[in-house]
């Protein structure tokens, strides 16, 4: 039996994970040694969890869990056409699995681990090692092991909104790799400048409270990088391209939208007042994008659309993360308007530019996100948050350098690493589906399976190519006696 390159290197992936696993559980088993009884003495006395927060941050877990799958999985799925439906849901569902366990294997270590010179986290934590349920290093009121969960959930969408930027013409196995080496290349590291202790970002004083260059700018950029990189799909520009079911994207930007408030707010660690104003200023910014887009699309094209209201809210999403622990109400109604109007009219940019960025990641991630970060530098305060700084409009105007230095090295590490990663598995496995697979659908070619039980043009049936052998590889059915 001949293996496909592709699938020799996808299957020599998964036992590296399985090899890294028994590696990391046989460190993880070794034993500390024990403290002496004088050190134990003078110890000061140990955090005390909070049950509060700790229900708080596990809850807020699961949220930001559900704008992957299934928001942003039922969100992309929508967008695309019924052929690739399935594909795409797949794409958001295997990343939550992938990523799961990358995290706790090394992903988490590399993010958050002990600082080696401002860039990177050591492996000191690999497997977990030293990962308890006692409060860790980034919170005194929360197990450790709940603070990791929390930021695995980060660790998941970030790669998982990269794929709507190609969407429909990407093998399975490629993007599996892909998953893999850029959380560990990419993510994991920008992580690590702006949220881990020691980062040279956080320590620069660039503020982020919830992601919008670690998880939105990256994503964004990285989408840009992708869309070049993988070229348009087979008739694009040509033949119509067409969402296939609107209802199940707003569901999805429903789901995103309820999921992003444990996304914010939980990024405030505690079940207090931080929390609250996060909360409040998340809903408020996604609100006022939903109405900037929908009146922006309304003036220029004369009609609001369903699915602009539904970006557009999730461009206000995008834009107040970096914010939500610094702003007040009022500005998150600027962030999220100017949100609204910025995102518009990036994704219409990129027919005039000609990139096939399938489902306007790069304009809604790319662009929102890096609005949001300068908006940080414009609206914080320490009126919201006196942990944090304050910025341009509180009288503080250096806060803007420290916010484009934060932009800059996200964009460069982000658009640089993808288009490595992209070339290196280009040359190696491949990145596209053959023509008659991609024609056909990538539910059949990667999957043998059909989100619908439909026939006709547009849905993947067709008399040979990939639908033909799915069909020969399908069990014969029996007929009882």
């Amino acid at each position: 039996m001949v293996i496909a390159r592709g699938s020799t290197l996808t299957l020599a992936v998964f036992f590296f994970v399985l090899f890294v696993s028994a590696v990391g559980l046989g460190w993880a088993q070794q034993q500390a040694p024990a403290p002496s009884p004088a050190a134990a003495a003078q110890a000061p006395p140990a955090p005390k969890i909070d049950s509060g927060d700790t229900a708080w941050l596990l809850t807020s877990s699961a949220l930001v869990l559900l704008m992957t799958a299934p928001g942003l999985a039922l969100f992309y799925g929508g967008m695309v056409r019924p052929k690739n439906a399935l594909a795409t849901i797949m794409q958001s569902f295997i990343i939550l699995a992938l990523i799961s366990v990358q995290w706790v294997l090394w992903g988490y270590s590399l993010a958050f681990g002990p600082d080696k010179g401002g860039v990177i986290g050591g492996l000191e934590w690999i497997g977990l090692r030293g990962v308890g349920l006692d409060p860790g290093p980034y919170s005194d009121t929360v197990p450790h092991q709940a603070f990791m969960v929390f930021q695995l959930m980060f660790a998941v969408i970030t790669p998982a909104l990269i794929t709507g930027a190609f969407a429909e013409r990407v093998k399975f196995s490629t993007f599996i790799v892909f998953t893999l080496a850029w959380a560990t290349f990419v993510y994991d590291p920008l992580a690590h400048w702006v949220w881990g202790k020691g980062g040279w970002l956080g320590s620069l004083g660039a503020l982020d409270f919830a992601g919008g260059t670690v998880v939105h700018i990256s994503s964004g950029v990285s989408a840009l990088a992708a869309a070049l990189v993988v070229g348009r799909r087979k008739g694009y520009g040509h033949e119509p391209i067409r969402p296939h079911n609107l209802p199940l994207t707003v569901a999805g930007a429903a789901l995103l939208w309820f999921g992003w408030f444990g996304f914010n707010a939980g990024s405030a660690l505690t079940a207090g007042k931080l929390a609250t104003s996060a909360f409040v200023v998340t809903n408020t910014a996604a609100a006022s994008a939903a109405l900037g887009w929908m009146f922006s699309e309304w003036a220029m094209r004369g009609k609001p659309t369903v699915l602009g209201a539904a970006s557009g809210a999730v461009a206000g999403l995008v834009a107040i993360p970096p914010g939500s622990g610094y702003v007040t109400p009022l500005a998150s109604i600027i962030i999220g308007a100017v949100a609204g109007f910025l995102c518009y009219n990036a994704c219409n940019l990129k027919t005039k530019v000609g990139y096939d960025d399938s489902l306007d990641v790069v304009g809604v991630h790319g662009v929102g996100g890096t609005w949001g970060a300068l908006a940080t530098g414009l609206f914080a305060t320490t009126a919201i948050n006196p942990d944090g700084k304050n910025g341009l409009f509180a009288g503080e105007p250096s806060q803007m350098g420290a916010q484009i230095i934060a932009i800059l090295a996200s964009w460069v590490l982000a658009f640089l690493g993808t288009v490595i990663i992209l070339k290196i598995l280009d040359a190696t496995m491949g990145l596209r589906v053959p023509d008659e697979d991609e024609v056909a659908g990538l539910d059949l070619s990667q999957h043998s399976e059909n989100a619908y039980a439909l026939e006709g043009p547009g849905y993947g049936i067709t008399s040979g190519g990939a639908f033909a052998e799915a069909m020969k590889a399908q069990p014969k059915p029996t007929v009882p006696a």
